[in-house]
């Protein structure tokens, strides 16, 4: 994958700023900013190198599952999702393309708490805080938009290259 210039620029203007360059890159590449606190897992650590795959991959599957809603193509979530969680969001792809409408979503940031790490390592839980701008469209048409702050409980387990989205369920507050 070849980066762009502008990527290159926000890269040095955050180390020039001393910024927190990992998760500032991150966002730049996901378009989708999400902090990864993983101190708290039980039973076990959570490696450094697990939790930057982590921050890279979940918000590479929001990513992923806002432009599936905003174009209603559900197969753009094969790459990020699996079980129940693409199963979920597929069926809210249709409904929506069904009635004519789309949604878009603006990211505002994630604060994500790993809270369990399974000892095989074939299992992460994480709670998530995240700040949204939810647009529901027409056509091109802005209909609806609010601004939204929501908690979601997700489940990941590890693919090929890279960690999926399991289980990905909204819940009142933690």
């Amino acid at each position: 994958m070849r980066l762009s210039w502008k990527f290159w620029v926000v890269a040095l203007l955050l180390m020039l700023l001393d910024a927190p360059l990992w998760m500032s890159l991150q966002a730049a590449e996901t378009g989708f900013s999400v902090t990864v606190d993983a101190a708290h897992a039980q039973p076990r650590e959570v490696e450094d190198t697990t939790t930057a795959a982590l921050q890279r991959d979940y918000g590479l599957a929001w990513r992923t599952l806002a432009q599936a809603m905003e174009e209603n193509r559900p197969g753009l979530l094969n790459s990020a999702f699996v079980g129940i969680a693409k199963d979920k969001l597929t069926q809210a792809i249709n409904d929506q393309a069904r009635n004519g409408l789309k949604r878009r979503y603006i990211d505002r940031g994630h604060k994500a708490q790993v809270v369990f790490y399974s000892i095989d390592g074939s299992a992460i839980e994480m709670h998530d805080t995240v700040r949204l701008e939810i647009q529901l469209l027409d056509g091109s048409k802005v209909v609806h938009s609010e601004q939204a702050t929501l908690h979601y409980i997700a489940l990941m387990s590890p693919g090929e290259n890279s960690w999926k989205v399991r289980i990905l369920q909204s819940v009142p507050g933690f």
